[in-house]
């Protein structure tokens, strides 16, 4: 692995508001699902942290499985394309689904996702994200739940990463954002 400058990411969401808030979600989802069971589908690798203390907190009983897409190869923006490198385990059809991403920022990857699991035919899908970035949208995608609206910056931490670091830390966090090198 290639030495990485020495970032110190600043705090933009405390750990203490994303419990709060994670909890906050947990209790609607919960309402809203109030009888059924979910499938709870997370999107790796970012969504992890986020998707186990989720699920703590919900009142509904759920089943687990897991996806991992790509859309970034080794850049830190979108290349538009997106690649299935883990496919679920478990059949959806039939199944209310919950799927939990880390953030929705371009669109292009959630909406493929949505749409590639609404071909097999779910007898309901709903989407949770932590994090908004609403200036980085460019496709729109139907988000049930939003833990967190932030502004176009590089985040990291509760998950999510810059070069496979920073995902332990408790808290959101930003960078400024890292540049090519050329």
């Amino acid at each position: 692995m290639s030495e990485l400058p020495n970032l110190t990411p600043a705090v933009l969401i405390p750990c203490e508001q994303i419990s709060g808030r994670v909890r906050e979600l947990a209790e609607q989802i919960s309402a809203d699902c109030a009888g059924r069971e979910l499938l709870v589908v997370g999107v790796l690798k970012g969504a992890w942290v986020f998707l186990a203390d989720l699920v703590r907190f919900m009142a509904v009983p759920v089943t687990v499985d897991f996806l991992m897409v790509s859309s970034y190869d080794s850049g830190t923006s979108s290349s538009g394309t997106v690649k299935t490198a883990l496919d679920l385990r478990s059949p959806i059809e039939g199944r209310d689904v919950l799927l939990v991403d880390d953030i929705l920022d371009s669109g292009l990857t959630l909406r493929h996702i949505v749409d590639d699991l609404r071909r097999r035919n779910p007898r309901s899908i709903k989407v949770v994200v932590l994090l908004d970035k609403p200036e980085r949208h460019r496709v729109e995608v139907t988000v049930d739940y939003i833990g967190f609206t932030i502004p176009n910056k590089f985040v990291v931490g509760y998950g999510v990463d810059y070069a496979e670091r920073f995902r332990n830390l408790p808290y959101i966090g930003y960078i400024e954002e890292p540049q090519a090198k050329g």
